[in-house]
């Protein structure tokens, strides 16, 4: 594609603002273990739109990753898509064999981990791995791909990348190289960049100088972003929607100004609540009691009844379907009319 040769992450004219650019639907991935197989994500369905984030949001355990890395085609051997769709640019990637997902792994879809030290090859430059993409997609030679590797560091805010360029991956901060792991991921311009906690190890400082680079990117790129995380307060920041997993399953989604501001969802509920905000020094701080289910015990029915204040006879019987609430949300939830009242607050 022109769009590609021409800069590191030129925009492309074909995607406009809030077009649709990764549709899941009915995801499912198993785990292959000594107690049998173990559903880890259960019929998660999201989409992702140009220009914007979506989060992906839950505790740790819940399926946020595995559900990325299905996406992405990046699976565990001990791990499968059984079933569902993944559409990205109306192709079907859940269907492709792993030798034809390779050409949209650059071009179409790039991927951000949170280690970035493991991420990158310890015994090659960083100038060699940023190069590769252009050498594998293009046909650059080394001397070229180089000088497309200097480009993009100095895109991404390295300082003096011409010196830098040979330098390997333990040679820089780790702000530095979680850039150059952004760097690798924006190179050919892909229609969506999937962000797996970008942030988690670096400090506070350093977090927002990341978050504000990725904003950037996405901006001027047009690229959609799946943004996975834990920190309620990134997404508030940075994503324009969110969708709450809860043991492999989406239980709410929308807006996140809708969906912070007045959740359906029980806990949605918890979570926000659990944040520890006007606590006064020596108040007790909340927290949703409990543990979530582990994988070999996920019940019949709602998989938060075991946690849930509102939970009835219904709930333990029959799983709660992901329906629409108003206009642009989902929730899945038998009682979800009594998540946003004070009923809650009085349990």
């Amino acid at each position: 594609m022109t769009s590609h040769t021409q800069t590191a992450t030129a925009p492309r004219d074909q995607l406009t603002e809030g077009e649709v650019v990764l549709t899941v639907t009915g995801l499912d991935v198993d785990i292959r273990t000594p107690k049998g197989v173990l559903r880890a994500v259960n019929n998660v369905s999201f989409e992702a739109r140009a220009g914007r984030t979506l989060a992906l949001l839950g505790e740790s355990g819940c399926g946020k990753s595995m559900t990325a890395k299905a996406v992405a085609g990046l699976l565990d051997p001990v791990a499968d898509v059984t079933g569902g769709t993944v559409v990205l640019n109306g192709t079907d990637l859940a269907a492709l064999t792993p030798k034809q997902r390779l050409k949209y792994a650059g071009p179409e879809l790039g991927i951000v981990f949170q280690d970035a030290l493991t991420a990158l090859n310890p015994v090659y430059t960083v100038g060699t791995q940023l190069g590769e993409a252009f050498r594998i997609h293009q046909g650059l030679s080394k001397k070229a791909a180089k000088v497309k590797a200097i480009e993009l560091m100095r895109h991404v805010g390295i300082p003096q990348p011409e010196s830098r360029v040979d330098s390997f991956p333990h040679q820089f901060s780790g702000g530095m190289r979680q850039r150059i792991l952004i760097a690798m991921a924006v190179a050919l311009g892909p229609r969506l960049l999937i962000a797996d906690e970008p942030t988690t190890a670096l400090d506070v400082t350093v977090q927002a100088q990341i978050m504000k680079l990725l904003r950037d990117l996405r901006t001027e790129s047009h690229m959609a972003v799946v943004l996975i995380t834990h920190d309620l307060a990134l997404v508030a920041e940075e994503a324009d929607t969110v969708a709450v997993m809860y043991a492999g399953n989406v239980v709410e989604t929308g807006p996140v100004r809708e969906v912070f501001g007045s959740p359906k969802h029980p806990y949605t509920r918890g979570l926000l609540d659990s944040v520890p905000a006007d606590v006064g020094r020596g108040a007790d701080l909340k927290s949703i009691a409990g543990s979530p289910p582990e994988l070999h015990r996920i019940p019949e029915g709602c998989v938060y009844q075991s946690r849930c204040p509102l939970v009835q006879d219904v709930c333990r019987a029959i799983r709660p379907a992901l329906e629409p609430e108003g206009t642009n949300r989902t929730v899945a939830c038998h009682f979800s009319a009594s998540s946003d009242t004070k009923e809650l607050d009085n349990v």
